[in-house]
């Protein structure tokens, strides 16, 4: 007899009455594929043993409050809280580059602001609005793998893994959804710029 696989939900919903057991099962399924989703971004066993092991104490406190409700997504809503946290770890960690002073060097030729006026903030607020409502057009199979791979940072690899298709499949349906988006884009004389 095969070896049936209990689904991801029906073990959420045991460990939430109370079966740890069911909470082990699920760290071990998906434990290599975070933990390498992790260590592919920051490339130290430490920092990503760290970040791994947040990523689970968010998953119980998040469980155990009763406020999960991602309808048997689990996998996806915990890679999110890891990507989460790994962009946590580089805004704490970001670090300044040290320039001294000189006749030949003065560290205002190279400051700039980047920071938008509110009229620029405004209008790149709506590009983004504009740019949700496209991709909402999509044929929902488009819209998944888009999101996964722009919103989400998901290589192609996760994201076949993720929906369960071919490397290749995931690839088309990216490839289609730009080619939607643009055909869009164009009909519509769309502007996404500021």
């Amino acid at each position: 007899m095969a070896n049936v696989q209990t689904p991801d939900a029906l073990l959420v919903k045991s460990y939430v009455a109370g079966d740890e057991n069911a909470l082990s099962a699920l760290i071990n399924r998906h434990q290599s594929k975070i933990y390498g989703f992790i260590y592919s971004k920051i490339s130290n066993k430490d920092i990503s043993d760290d970040i791994f092991q947040d990523t689970f104490i968010k998953v119980i406190k998040t469980l155990k409050s009763n406020s999960y409700n991602e309808e048997g997504k689990f996998l996806p809503w915990v890679m999110r809280i890891a990507h989460n946290l790994i962009i946590d770890h580089f805004r704490k960690n970001k670090k300044m580059p040290m320039f001294r002073e000189t006749e030949e060097f003065s560290i205002f030729s190279i400051m700039t602001d980047h920071s938008l006026t509110i009229e620029n903030q405004m209008i790149s607020d709506q590009v983004e609005l504009d740019l949700k409502k496209l991709i909402e057009e999509l044929p929902l199979d488009q819209k998944e793998v888009l999101v996964m791979r722009i919103y989400q940072d998901l290589s192609f690899k996760e994201i076949s893994e993720m929906t369960g298709v071919s490397i290749n499949t995931a690839l088309g349906r990216m490839r289609y959804a730009l080619m939607n988006l643009r055909k869009v884009i164009d009909k519509h004389q769309i502007i996404l710029t500021n």
